[in-house]
């Protein structure tokens, strides 16, 4: 079969935006709302299971309703953000779904307070609800009264939801004048030039994109200081959360602990990255690199991948590792869930939005033919496959929480490459595809990891009445803090931050990212050990979905993740591989270009081959060769 560019085809949620399927969605859950509100008074600590399980499963129904509308509207938006039709939508969903939720507030709210010894009795035979019925008692300390908690969700439709849909909408507007290339470009076409082989195309591409951001950068900067405010008077003032993440961290199901073990683990391991970046400036023939260059590629090959190449790639590497995770992601295909070109308007970066269980997930990727976007379309696959693995859940469970959201996507971005190196003949692109590796791995980790530093600090200091200034500063000082002496930081890098959506749409998301990979360099190590016995251990992680809290599910697979041990393991993984990088001999070829152009190249242990090279290139150049460190 053959794969071409294309939209997604929505038809399977709604025929259209004015179709008569669509405007019963909003009669269908008017309906069941109203008889929802009649259980009000039925409601009793002591009341049958079966009755119980009756009011639950209705609760569902109403829910599975609500997902489809609200993901018809937020895919639409997606798809083209300027599309005033799809905007209208969203916001009509948004503030339609708000007011159904606080209809059926009373029973999240009654069910906190029921006794322990009821509790459990009513969730021993609830099923797959249990662990769905289990998070809402945990919010029981945080919990407002009824009539303040509808006020804080209409207040989110035309509060935080309001002001994150204006950030969408003015960012995916913007286009970028690459200096040198004489286009325009979109968001998505821009950030292909960071992984250039020409270093003034790389810096042009960041210096594009802050020029635009700059202009704006105080009025986002206002935008996110609104934002963080709303978080703190939300979570901290009403809700009495110890701190700002700790509301993310409830959400998550995950001890402040093991998050705060993290954090704390990847400060210490800075120094791992800045050794690469040093070796790597060795690779792409710098004294140091420049923040433009961390992504370099160290080969000068520019091996593209068309469409249905990469499709082909992704899916015969599924396919080798285990056949029904391949067809799983074949259904994304065949079911027209995917919408893969780039387009004006259409939101940059890339997502799978998994909507019912039984249902194969939508994906977004804007492709462009380079390896990075290969991985990028394994990883989202791999998002799809997790869902559809959980789909034997229910709606309120199937979705893995968040930390461990990143699994199978990162998962699935480890088995192709073991693919492309196994195939790949070319050793300028085998050396490029293990540089990526860690290039990846700083992108996922260090660089995440320090985004949720950000992100606490920046939070304090808003509260503290910080300016967009003073954020700036502070983002300026965390990049040189994590990336030491080893890459040169230029000053327009303080609107980075401005620029990060996760930051405004979901506080404290990102360290899902490098709890997610640490976690699968942990699980692909087994994997490696065990070979296809690891498989079913592997595939029941990802069948749990979110039926069960992640710190249960990893420590059946023999995971504390609130031992900083653990986390150390993975960075231990990765600086092994920094070492296998550095005690590679440097191309003979990359040296012969550095002696002839008389740059100064820190070189590895000479060989043979390499000690011809020099005696040959003349003792003045021999003096222009700097030893190793």
């Amino acid at each position: 079969m053959a794969y071409k560019l294309s939209k997604w085809d929505l038809s399977a949620l709604y025929p259209g935006y004015a179709s008569a399927e669509l405007e019963s969605a909003f009669d269908m859950i008017e309906e069941q709302a109203t008889s929802f509100e009649g259980l009000r008074d039925k409601l009793k600590a002591d009341m049958p299971e079966d009755v119980f399980l009756q009011a639950v499963k209705a609760s569902e129904a109403t829910a599975r309703i609500g997902n489809r509308l609200y993901s018809f509207a937020g895919l639409s938006f997606a798809a083209n953000t300027q599309d005033q039709q799809a905007q209208t939508l969203q916001n009509r969903v948004f503030q339609f779904l708000t007011e159904a939720q606080n209809r059926a507030l009373f029973f999240s709210l009654w069910w906190k307070e029921v006794d322990e010894e009821n509790a459990k009795r009513l969730m021993a035979n609830s099923g797959d609800y249990r662990y769905y019925l289990e998070t809402i008692r945990l919010y029981k300390p945080h919990t407002l009264s009824e009539p303040e908690e509808k006020i804080m969700s209409i207040k989110d439709v035309t509060g935080s939801n309001a002001l994150t849909n204006l950030y969408d909408s003015i960012t995916n507007r913007y286009t970028f004048k690459l200096k040198g290339s004489g286009k325009e470009l979109t968001e998505a076409e821009l950030y292909s030039y960071r992984y250039s082989s020409d270093p003034k195309m790389r810096a042009a591409s960041y210096q594009a994109q802050f020029e635009v951001y700059g202009k704006d950068g105080p009025i986002l900067g206002q935008m996110y200081q609104t934002r963080v405010r709303d978080w703190h008077n939300e979570n901290v003032n009403l809700r009495k959360f110890k701190s700002p993440i700790a509301a993310r961290n409830l959400n998550n199901d995950v001890p402040d602990e093991a998050v705060e073990a993290l954090l704390d683990v990847a400060k210490k391991n800075a120094g791992i990255f800045q050794r690469y970046f040093k070796l790597k400036a060795r690779y792409v023939g710098m004294k140091k690199l420049r923040r433009y260059d961390i992504y370099a590629p160290v080969a000068a090959s520019k091996k593209t991948y068309g469409w249905d190449e990469a499709v082909h790639l992704v899916l015969d590497a599924f396919n080798a590792f285990e056949p029904k995770v391949g067809e799983l992601a074949k259904r994304v295909f065949d079911h027209k869930r995917i919408d893969s070109e780039i387009r004006k308007g259409k939101r940059g970066g890339a997502f799978c939005w998994g909507f019912l269980p039984e249902e194969t997930p939508y994906v977004l990727v804007n492709y462009q033919g380079t390896g990075r976007e290969v991985a990028t379309l394994a990883h989202e696959l791999g998002h799809a496959i997790h869902a559809m693995l959980a789909e034997h859940h229910s709606v309120f469970t199937f979705h893995s929480s968040l930390p461990l959201a990143e699994t199978a996507s990162t998962f699935a971005e480890m088995v192709l490459i073991d693919k492309l190196l196994s195939e790949e003949k070319d050793e300028s692109v085998r050396r490029d595809i293990l540089f990526k590796q860690m290039d990846d791995s700083y992108a996922t980790i260090m660089r995440q990891s320090y985004f949720a530093i950000f992100e606490k600090e920046a939070h304090e200091l808003v509260m503290k009445n910080a300016s967009v200034d003073d954020l700036c500063a502070a983002y300026l000082n965390s990049l040189k803090q994590h990336f030491g002496d080893a890459v040169e930081l230029s000053d327009e890098f303080k609107w980075e931050w401005v620029g990060i959506p996760h930051i405004y749409h979901t506080p404290f998301y990102v360290y899902a990212y490098a709890f997610g990979q640490l976690l699968v360099l942990a699980l692909y190590q087994q994997f490696k050990a065990e070979g296809q016995s690891f498989i079913p251990k592997y595939l029941k992680i990802l069948s749990a979905g979110g039926s069960e809290a992640p710190e249960k599910i990893l420590k059946d697979a023999g995971i504390n993740i609130r031992d900083p041990k653990f986390w150390q393991g993975g960075f231990d993984v990765l600086a092994n591989l920094v070492s296998e990088l550095e005690s590679l001999p440097l191309e003979s070829k990359k040296i012969k270009s550095a002696v002839k152009k008389k740059k100064v190249v820190v070189k590895a242990k000479p060989t043979a081959k390499k000690k011809a090279v020099v005696k040959k290139a003349g003792k003045k150049a021999v003096k222009k060769l700097v030893k190793k460190k």
